[in-house]
């Protein structure tokens, strides 16, 4: 689908996916916007977005060697023509979940929560891409991250498997994890015939 590790989720009257709900899981809501646009790097100065979040790819955290062969073989590439259906997912984690050290977040995300062990199940079906915001634009002199959410996930699948979506979600959300998100943005996106 996109070749950098820079991206911009823009929202608003003009792009090429169509926004079908936008829900407040929990925390401040995002205004409703009718599109949304998916850019590799920064939004071109003559598109005039209500709202646009950023984040970049990154190394994989959180995860062993014999996970991430598994999420490597099974998962599906972005894009797929038969993939018309998106959610985009932005949230933010409180500062106990920043205070633990990466082993101590790795048992709740994984150990307790099983969160790389569920969305095993539902690959090569859901495609998905974790991007990384929580460290954008910040220096020392500014000590809350300049962006509102820490992590943003796309996922993209086929009408058939909306139903599994929901499921996959829905087992996400309710694990130990889950406890320490303090924002959560849910944005379903449909892209448009022929495209």
């Amino acid at each position: 689908m996109d070749s950098g590790r820079y991206f911009s989720f823009a929202g608003g009257p003009a792009g090429s996916w169509s926004v079908f709900k936008i829900a407040t899981v929990i925390g401040a809501a995002l205004p409703i916007v009718e599109r949304l646009e998916i850019l590799d790097g920064h939004p071109p100065a003559d598109i005039a977005p209500q709202w646009v979040l950023r984040g970049v790819t990154s190394n994989e955290r959180y995860v062993t060697r014999a996970e991430k062969g598994l999420l490597v073989a099974k998962q599906a590439g972005l894009g797929r023509p038969q993939a018309k259906l998106g959610a985009v997912i932005p949230i933010r984690k409180n500062a106990a979940w920043w205070s633990m050290t990466q082993d101590e977040r790795r048992a709740i995300l994984e150990e307790q929560s099983h969160h790389i062990h569920t969305g095993l199940k539902y690959l090569p079906a859901i495609a998905r891409r974790l991007h990384h915001c929580r460290d954008l634009g910040r220096d020392l002199a500014t000590p809350e991250a300049p962006e509102p959410f820490d992590f943003i996930t796309l996922f993209d699948y086929a009408p058939e498997h909306a139903a599994a979506f929901e499921d996959l979600v829905g087992e996400l959300r309710a694990t130990e994890e889950w406890k320490y998100v303090d924002r959560e943005i849910d944005i379903r996106i449909a892209r448009e015939r022929g495209k």
